[in-house]
C-alpha cells in the first residue's frame, strides 16, 4: 500500500509491517494468511490469493480491506485487481466480483453482464 508492505515468505506464509490501519498489521487474519500465492493492494488495503483459490482482505475497509459483504463469492478466485480504493477479483468461471469505494470501481453492477466471460 503507499503505506504498508507485505512480503509472501517461502513457506507462503505472510509478514507485513507499516502502518497498522493501512494494512501494516494482519495479527487478525495472519492465521488464514497460508499457501499465499499473490497479494495485490489498494491505497490503504491488501487482498491475497490463497492456493484453493480463497481470499483474505486487511486494511482499510474503506479502501477494501474489509471484503465481508462478498466473501462468499470469493471462491476459485485465479486473479485480483486494483484500484487507489477498490479490488476486482476475477473467478474461474471468468465473473468479476468487486468490493471497495464504489466510486473507485467497488461495485460492478451496471456492468456485470459485460464482464461476466473475462
Amino acid at each position: 500500500t503507499w503505506y504498508a508492505f507485505a512480503a509472501i515468505l517461502a513457506d507462503g506464509s505472510v509478514v507485513t509491517w507499516g502502518n497498522e490501519k493501512d494494512g501494516g498489521c494482519s495479527r487478525e487474519v495472519q492465521d488464514q494468511l497460508q499457501n499465499v500465492e499473490q497479494i495485490q493492494a489498494t491505497e490503504c488495503a491488501f487482498a491475497a490469493i490463497l492456493q484453493n483459490g480463497f481470499v483474505v482482505t486487511w486494511g482499510d475497509p474503506e479502501y477494501g480491506g474489509d471484503s465481508s459483504e462478498v466473501r462468499d463469492q470469493l471462491r476459485n478466485v485465479r486473479q485480483v485487481e486494483a484500484t487507489e480504493r477498490a479490488f476486482a477479483a476475477i473467478l474461474a468461471d471468468g465473473s468479476v466480483v468487486t468490493w471497495g469505494d464504489e466510486r473507485c470501481g467497488g461495485n460492478n453492477s451496471k456492468v456485470k453482464d459485460e464482464v461476466a466471460n473475462l
